[in-house]
């Protein structure tokens, strides 16, 4: 594969870092809120920011979009994007997570970051591809993720060019520019970077069109749903979230697997899923866990289904299924690292990818 095609794209809340109990820059919106109430003296009757400085988050979430839209504007407007960026930085130094008590930068995925690290080794650029903002994200991608900030595409707000004192600087004006978000993010893919991504990670139906546009093109491709199901060391939640449901990605999964069992049953391909004897390979926040059963491997973090065919020769056969898990045995399909031709098969990070391939499973992680 030429380097300069070896594009991968990653969602990152949800899929990079933690997303609950709330996005963190909503967290980053409600702390603004109350570190700018002294200015606003008005706040405390008007909604939602009396909810916000009276800790009712049932009245913040009352207000819906538009109220939103509004605290936004009221936090991250009016200023330059070097003073937002200094505000984003130091809140970022001081804020703590409500329940792990730790930095927000530090409740990123052990394995992801493993990943962008080994694509980058072997010749991929690595984007991020999120719905928060671009101009919050760009402050720490480089640090946390090694991703640079002109490899981050986000949601944006209008901007403006003046000179004050003597000095241009950029200024964030109130107004709503791009949501990179759902069908979103398909289009900042086309228009931010100009070329179909090789592979594609993400978590949530938020991110279903940037999987689907990805996996859609032809040659090897790969999709990856990150799948929350652990409570104790995370959080559990899908179908009924409020934040990162995964529905749609969920029951377009099941369909393809049951598309991939006719097929195997009628032509002999082999598209099979483990079962409860069968062993797998993990990768999950505390490192590497060989040997356990698809049952056992039900209360990990950071569960991953490979979606739709990594190659076209197997594609044609399941075209009523826009995604589906694992990978079918088929006579000319080789090994991902040969296919990809990225490194070692050896390699930690591409074991479990190279495994799930021989045995003809769907990929946890």
């Amino acid at each position: 594969m030429p380097p300069s095609e070896r594009i991968a794209v990653f969602d990152n809340d949800g899929t990079l870092w933690t997303e609950q109990p709330m996005y963190f820059q909503l967290a980053f919106v409600l702390d603004r809120v109350k570190a700018l109430a002294p200015q606003h003296p008005e706040w405390r009757t008007q909604e939602p920011f009396k909810s916000v400085l009276a800790g009712d988050m049932a009245g913040v979430a009352k207000a819906g979009e538009h109220g939103l839209l509004e605290m936004m504007a009221a936090t991250h407007a009016g200023m330059t994007a070097d003073e937002f960026r200094a505000i984003v930085a130091d809140w970022l130094a001081t804020a703590r997570h409500p329940r792990f008590k730790r930095p927000y930068t530090e409740l990123t995925y052990a394995p992801m970051k493993e990943l962008l690290a080994y694509l980058r080794a072997n010749g991929f650029k690595t984007f991020i591809v999120t719905g928060g903002g671009v101009e919050f994200m760009r402050v720490f991608s480089e640090r946390v993720y090694g991703v640079p900030p002109e490899q981050v595409i986000g949601s944006s707000i209008r901007t403006k060019y003046e000179v004050r004192d003597g000095k241009p600087v950029i200024v964030r004006l109130p107004e709503i520019e791009f949501i990179d978000d759902k069908a979103g993010k398909a289009v900042g893919i086309n228009r931010y970077i100009g070329r179909k991504p090789i592979l594609a990670f993400g978590n949530s139906d938020g991110d279903f069109e940037m999987l689907e546009y990805t996996t859609s093109a032809p040659g090897p491709r790969l999709g990856l749903i990150v799948h929350h199901d652990d409570e104790e060391r995370e959080y559990a939640y899908d179908r009924r979230s409020s934040i990162g449901r995964l529905e749609r990605g969920l029951d377009e999964s099941r369909a393809a697997r049951l598309g991939g069992r006719e097929h195997e049953r009628t032509t002999g391909a082999g598209c099979t899923t483990p079962g409860k004897g069968d062993a797998g390979s993990v990768l999950n926040a505390n490192g590497p866990s060989r040997g356990r059963s698809r049952t056992a491997l039900a209360g990990d973090v950071a569960r991953a289904a490979l979606v739709r065919d990594a190659f076209a020769e197997t594609r044609h056969q399941h075209r009523r299924a826009r995604i589906r898990v694992g990978l079918c045995r088929h006579p000319r399909v080789e090994p991902l690292a040969e296919r990809f031709r990225i490194g070692n098969a050896a390699d930690p990070v591409i074991h479990a990818h190279l495994a799930a391939l021989r045995r003809d499973e769907d990929l946890t992680l």
